[in-house]
This record gives C-alpha cells, structure tokens and sequence, in this order.
C-alpha cells in the first residue's frame, strides 16, 4: 500500500488538475455563448442566399450557365474536400468524428475510382491527422482564434473553388461540425460543389429577375457570395460545436477529478488509520513486555 506522503501528493495534483479544467470549463461557457449567438445570427443570411440561390438555379431567363451550377462528368475522378476542425484539442471526440467521417468518405472515393483527392485543412487538429494518413493537403489555415473571418478563409479555399473552375476538379465537398444543441452536435459532409439537387434545393415558387448589368456579372457576384457564405457558416458552426463540446468535456474531467480525490482521500484515511494502529499495537505490546 502506498504511504500516506504519496497519496496527500497524488491529491494535490489531481487538486491543481481539477483548479484547470474547472477554469476551462467557465471559460468555455462564456466563449460559447458568444459563438452560439454569432453561429445564429449568420443562419438567416444563409438561408436567404440559399433561396436565392435555389431560385437562381431555376431560372430560364438567360443562357449563361455558371460552372458552378453545371455538373461536368457523371462519374468522379478528382475531389476536393474542405475539412473544417478546431486549432486546440480538449473538446472530447467532436475531431475524431468529422475525422472518421472523412476517412470513410475517402475510402469510398477511392473504391469509386477517384484518383486525385486534394484536401483544404481549416483548423490543426483536421492537418495534422490529414498530414498523418498521408493526404494531398493543397492549402490550409490554422490559427483562427475565437472570432471566424472571412477574409483569412476565402484564401485557402480559393484553391479548390479556382481549381473546379478551371476543370481540374469535378466536385468539391464540405466537412464540419454541425451544431445541434450544447450537448449534441452532429458531424456534416455535405457537397459543396457543384451546386445543385439537394444542396440548393427546390424553389418554393418561380422568379423572374432583371439582370443589371448583364447577367453573368450578377450570377457570377451571387454564386461566390453563396459559396462563401456556406463556408463561414460552416466555419461558426463548428466553433460553436468546438466551445460546446470543450465545456461538456471539462464538466466531465473536473467531475472525475472530485471522484478520484474523494477514492484517495478515502484511501489516505484508511492507510492513516492503519498506521496509528500498528503504532498503538507496538506500544501495548511494548507496555505488556515490560
């Protein structure tokens, strides 16, 4: 059995452990009520371009079709993927998911006959294990922070969006983390391009639109504008997913914490026990000799 000076120093340390997850655990609820609050405020700007988009796609006013709508081939052989994850870790298995998710998807595709897979990594956590498996990691971005931007996103994913344009890829997908609620949140690879059937959607009525200048500049403007707005909702999405899950995992490590401090302290009091036993023994005994 263990002395009691190593377990009073076993119960420090997981004391000082419980003093950080603690910490991190309100740090994380304060931090997820500001990204929640973002995620949701960017939703009806989605949806609204979704709509537009949907009714766009569905419109016979002109014959300019934008690669961006126009499927190239039945089968695909190149495929891009823009894998969304965290920078930090700590945030129980909301990574792993999105990661096993991909994988998956990867496999597939490679069953499939896919022979050029390139990967844009948005976060460290989705490079790293993209570097480990050996993936073509075309371009990335970490270090995002608290607050997502569009302006340090748009240029990773420029590469994969210039690339399908110039018929070097034939579908580029979006992998994230989809925020449900605090304590549920759902890994999400959805294609991202081309834009058609289930991702735009079917209008809810026919429009008619008036295109100033022309029509291609208009189109052109709008489809960028829907891809990047799918793409920084993706991106809020995940951070809120990402706080989320690192305050539910704090809960549950600062919760353990107590537990394992209760089961030493519990030990510590029996071996202490013990010990002033033996010594009131050898002294009895000692008396008894005597």
């Amino acid at each position: 059995m263990a002395s009691g000076k190593e377990i009073r120093s076993k119960i420090s340390s997981v004391q000082n452990t419980r003093k950080i997850t603690k910490a991190m655990e309100m740090v994380s609820a304060s931090k997820m009520r500001k990204a929640q609050d973002r995620m949701r405020l960017a939703r009806p700007y989605a949806e609204k371009i979704r709509q537009l988009a949907a009714n766009l796609s569905q419109a016979n006013v002109t014959d300019y079709r934008h690669p961006f709508l126009h499927k190239q081939v039945e089968k695909p052989t190149r495929v891009g993927v823009i894998l969304v994850t965290t920078d930090k870790g700590l945030c129980g298995g909301l990574n792993t998911n999105i990661q096993r998710v991909t994988l998956q998807a990867m496999k597939q595709w490679q069953d499939a006959g896919v022979t050029d897979l390139r990967m844009c990594c948005i976060g460290n956590k989705g490079l790293g294990f993209i570097q480990r498996i050996g993936g073509n990691v075309v371009s990335q971005v970490v270090h995002l922070g608290d607050t997502p931007r569009l302006d340090r996103l748009i240029g990773a994913v420029k590469v994969l969006l210039d690339a399908y344009q110039n018929g070097e890829l034939d579908e580029v997908h979006l992998g994230y983390t989809r925020f449900i609620n605090t304590m549920k949140q759902e890994p999400v690879l959805e294609q991202l391009l081309p834009l058609c059937g289930q991702k735009l959607g079917t209008p809810e009525t026919s429009w008619d639109y008036l295109y100033e200048p022309d029509p291609r500049v208009v189109i052109d403007d709008l489809l960028v504008r829907y891809v990047e707005a799918l793409i920084y909702q993706a991106v809020a999405e995940n951070m809120a997913s990402e706080q989320s899950a690192r305050m539910v995992a704090m809960k549950a490590a600062s919760d353990n914490a107590k537990h394992v401090i209760d089961d030493l302290q519990l030990v510590y009091n029996k071996t202490r026990q013990a010990a002033i036993t033996t010594e009131l023994t050898e002294i009895v005994s000692g008396a008894a000799a005597v």
